[in-house]
């Protein structure tokens, strides 16, 4: 009817009920009308009648919310997605001719006779269209490969969707793995791989283990992981840079395994943040040297940190703990611990918890613990804003720990009085968390199958500004309550372990040549005690190392000297290197929030200063640096990625293509389409109970009923 599959009147209320409530109002209004003083004509009598039932029918369909609703359908035709790597890597010389190779596809995937329609893109840093008739415009200037942009992308549309094809080396170099991703919108992706499966002559810095946060003066190790591919036995040179100035050299010989770990020791003479490279020498006929080098920046603090480590009780806990911390030679730890209702180990004296830089909790507060004590650890958070770790382990008083329960960074509610094994489980999200780090091939493997521990069942719920580092697994059931939670918060930083009898976690994994337990430690205190300044203006880059070709991005926060947002700043900030200058002017998002982008294509280290200013008086300023182009991510892997572009293929129901027999994805797309087409019924709806003029008809049905009624004398 119309072109509409259906038009339909929906009313709130059942309509039986509105039948009646129209018989009534006719028979009511015929009632009224059946005799008038002064007699009036048939015709009159039947107009004033209409009047009356229209204007009270009017009424009656406010009461019951009527909704017009027009159904269409719509029949959609299959949509085919082709994404072509634009990306530094296709440049690639392996020997397959990577450019000419993807130019080609991309054309023949123009002129191919696909049903449906076809869909192009370019992907690399970002997503963006790719008109058919403007393929010159790949030109491999990205210089990251962010695949996971191109399904997010996708999910955002509603689009009939029968197909993905991506024209790629598959070498991701930012953003998270997608197979997981595409696997859920449940479209076939078909992968055509660019470029050499060949392990090449390499040599290169494979990870560099390194302390995040170091002390001027105070020795540090960095280790580095050299690999090599068909070099064993070459000599080549390890450098340390700081700065770019040389502070270590050494001679190394590959390892005929292929794989060494080689060591620096470094002493940093200043404080402030330096930048490092780990650098290994070119060897003779090696494929790449993009991979030779690794950069990385640290930051050097002037003082050892005072940690105090409280306890309601001797543990075996404690124990581990005291020993951790006492081996990292940064640390002064002293110790407050209970062995009785009044005694304490060595006599220790209260006063020790105003001079603590970080105080660890350890089965505290516990039963005994006297008040005073109590109240001096609570005035030191609260007020001295002091970063704190608890193990919420079964000595813990509840009741007193609700003294502090504003400072911790979760809440809790007893909701069984027994205690269950936990192990924890930490996602992909949390991968490069600083608190996990360790020596370990996959930090998450490691974390993932640890013993249990011992947690009481309570409903721990993390705060809003907490973030949940690991999750709980019972019987490698992974459940969603919290088992380790970080909190940063108004310039306050916490770290919770919602179990007891970590300890188990060095003992097994002692045994295993892997430091998770004391790196943990170790990494909490360094992240307690990095400082969270109440800086009014605070401006920071997404991250440190920029490739060319990638935009840098700002963000900036600003606040008043309450520390209310200030959102309609003036944020400016000038870039400058040793021949270069540049400026941006970062935008205002809300809530005191700023953001900015410049693209640099000039290699170098770079320094920023930032100001915000509002109504000319100045706010505050900050100050950091970058720097871009001294790593080509996109140069460092030269080989194709042959196992992740086959795995997405498989996992989506798709099919893994080289650039020798691509021609074959035609038909199967083909196939696919035939069966692709859908109908899309989509509802219109019109509230006619909400207008307006439903009101004014009324009006004027019962104005123009007086205004005949008077003409006629009527009573």
């Amino acid at each position: 009817m119309f072109g509409y599959e259906e038009i339909k009147l929906n009313l709130a209320y059942d309509s039986l009920y509105f039948i009646l409530a129209l018989i009534v109002i006719a028979a009511y209004t015929i009632y009224v009308y059946r005799y008038t003083i002064p007699p009036v004509s048939k015709i009159k009598k039947i107009v004033l009648i209409s009047l009356r039932t229209a204007a009270l029918l009017c009424i009656l369909f406010i009461f019951f919310e009527p909704v017009l609703s027009f159904t269409k359908k719509f029949i959609l035709e299959p949509v085919n997605l082709i994404f072509v790597d634009n990306s530094r890597s296709m440049t690639i010389e392996d020997g397959t001719n990577r450019e000419e190779s993807v130019r080609n596809i991309a054309a023949d995937f123009v002129d191919a006779s696909i049903a449906g329609e076809k869909e192009f893109y370019l992907f690399g840093t970002d997503v963006r269209e790719l008109p058919t008739d403007s393929l010159n415009k790949i030109n491999f200037e990205d210089g990251i490969t962010n695949i996971a942009k191109i399904f997010s992308l996708v999910q955002k549309e509603d689009n009939n969707f029968a197909s993905i094809t991506l024209i790629t080396d598959g070498v991701i170099t930012a953003g998270s793995n997608p197979v997981y991703t595409a696997d859920k919108l449940s479209i076939p992706v078909f992968t055509i791989g660019i470029g050499d499966t060949t392990q090449r002559k390499d040599v290169l810095v494979k990870r560099v283990l390194y302390n995040h946060l170091l002390y001027q003066g105070t020795p540090t190790t960095i280790i580095a992981t050299l690999q090599n591919n068909g070099l064993s036995g070459k000599d080549v040179r390890l450098s340390l840079y700081e700065n770019n100035i040389l502070i270590e050299q050494k001679p190394v010989t590959l390892s005929e395994t292929g794989i060494q770990n080689e060591s620096f020791e470094y002493t940093p003479n200043s404080s402030g943040e330096k930048k490092l490279s780990v650098v290994v020498s070119k060897v003779k006929d090696e494929f790449t040297t993009a991979n030779n080098k690794k950069v990385f920046y640290v930051k050097v603090l002037s003082n050892k940190i005072k940690v105090l480590v409280l306890a309601g009780t001797p543990s075996t806990d404690l124990t581990f703990i005291k020993n951790t911390l006492r081996s990292d030679k940064n640390l002064t730890v002293q110790s407050i611990v209970q062995i009785s209702k009044d005694r304490f180990l060595n006599d220790a004296s209260f006063a020790l918890v105003d001079s603590a830089d970080i105080i660890f909790m350890v089965g505290f507060p516990a039963n005994d613990t006297p008040l005073e004590l109590l109240n001096k650890v609570k005035k030191r958070i609260e007020n001295d804003r002091v970063p704190f770790f608890i193990a919420f382990t079964p000595e813990i008083n509840t009741a007193k720990l609700l003294s502090l329960q504003k400072e911790l960074p979760f809440t809790f509610k007893q909701s069984f009085g027994s205690f269950r094994k936990v192990q924890p489980q930490i996602f992909e999200d949390q991968r490069e968390n600083p608190v996990i780090q360790n020596s370990a091939d996959d930090v998450l493997k490691i974390w993932n199958n640890l013993p249990p521990v011992v947690q009481r069942e309570f409903n721990f719920v993390p705060k809003p500004e907490a973030k949940v580092i690991s999750k709980t697994k019972v019987n490698n059931v992974v459940l969603n309550d919290p088992l380790i939670i970080s909190r940063s918060f108004n310039g306050k930083r916490s770290i919770a372990v919602l179990a007891g009898e970590i300890w188990r976690w060095k003992l097994q994994t002692a045994t295993k040549n892997t430091d998770v337990f004391d790196r943990f430690i170790i990494n909490s205190v360094r992240w307690l005690n990095t400082p969270e300044e109440e800086k009014r203006v605070s401006i920071k880059t997404s991250k440190k190392i920029y490739t060319l070709g990638e935009r840098i991005e700002f963000t900036a926060q600003v606040n008043d000297e309450a520390l209310n947002p200030v959102p309609d700043a003036i944020v400016k900030i000038k870039i400058k290197s040793d021949n270069e200058t540049y400026e941006v002017e970062l935008q205002s998002v809300g809530k005191g929030l700023y953001e900015g982008s410049i693209q640099i294509n000039k290699k170098g280290d770079y320094k920023f200063t930032g100001t915000a200013e509002l109504d000319g008086t100045m706010l505050g300023k900050d100050a950091g640096t970058f720097n871009v182009g001294e790593l080509d991510i996109e140069m460092i892997t030269p080989r194709m990625n042959y196992e992740f572009l086959s795995l997405l293929a498989k996992k989506t129901n798709g099919k893994f293509f080289t650039a020798d027999n691509y021609e074959r994805v035609f038909g199967l797309i083909n196939s696919i389409n035939e069966r692709s087409k859908k109908e899309k019924l989509v509802t219109s709806e019109i509230t006619l109970w909400s207008s307006e003029w439903l009101m004014i008809i009324a009006i004027f049905f019962f104005s123009l009923e007086w205004f005949l009624r008077k003409r006629a004398g009527m009573l």
